[in-house]
């Protein structure tokens, strides 16, 4: 059975009208449900890593960690620190099932990436969510990743493939994990069922928050050995280094 729900079917009424904010519940005075204000006051990601995002006190700078072991993925382009209201509105989208508040991050999400595009930023050629073992797909009911790749290929018209990458390993769950437990953790628990269609192609991880990056890397280093030219992740959230 197919646990993941289908997208084609929307979970808020999307229409370009004024509406009210689904943060504050005021009216807002755009056409997508957050108002001006609340927009403005989300911890948008600005001074950080140039190769994991890992926020830092100024821009243009290669964090230590890249630095001594740069990672499989080329770059990584998160739109917000994982910090309130941020922390919450992906909580409740992951594990309670608020898709409103998913689909509005990845409206943000999606204006943003075309931003960097029109500014030169390369387009993949692929988008690829980060999948879920099988056990906790059937509790969970559905792909938070999945469905962030396939509200984002409606909005930039990028291609999406949900099952290229395929979990074959159940693992435990990676939060609360230390980056060296979530490696082996993640070791041998992916492989890639149609390796030729990523060859010489740049592609796109697509997940929800970022935390040590071992996720992206195991996944970037299937697609390297693949053949695939480049590899970004394409996120909503960045986490600070622990202890910050």
């Amino acid at each position: 059975m197919r646990c993941q729900p289908h997208n084609g079917h929307q979970v808020y009424i999307w229409l370009k009208n004024v509406q009210t904010c689904l943060l504050c519940d005021e009216q807002t005075d755009s056409d997508t449900p957050i108002c001006t204000a609340c927009e403005s006051d989300l911890p948008w990601l600005i001074d950080q890593c140039e190769r994991c995002a890992l926020p830092l006190s100024i821009c243009g700078l290669t964090c230590a960690q890249c630095t001594r072991q740069p990672p499989a993925f080329d770059e990584v382009i998160a739109a917000w620190l994982y910090d309130f209201p941020i922390d919450a509105l992906v909580t409740r989208f992951k594990h309670q099932g608020k898709w409103p508040l998913g689909r509005l991050l990845a409206e943000l999400l999606g204006l943003s990436l075309q931003h960097r595009f029109d500014e030169g930023l390369a387009r993949p050629d692929l988008m690829i969510p980060v999948p879920l073992a099988n056990r906790r797909l059937r509790q969970r009911g559905y792909n938070q990743a999945a469905m962030l790749a396939n509200w984002l290929s409606s909005q930039l018209g990028l291609p999406v493939d949900e099952r290229l990458i395929k979990r074959v390993k159940e693992t435990p769950a990676q939060q609360g994990l230390g980056a060296k437990a979530r490696k082996r953790n993640l070791r041998d628990a992916f492989v890639l069922t149609a390796p030729a269609r990523v060859t010489g192609k740049h592609v796109a991880l697509i997940d929800d928050v970022l935390t040590t990056g071992s996720t992206a890397d195991a996944l970037a280093r299937l697609l390297s050995k693949a053949g695939a030219r480049k590899v970004d992740v394409y996120c909503l959230a960045r986490t600070p280094k622990p202890g910050d």
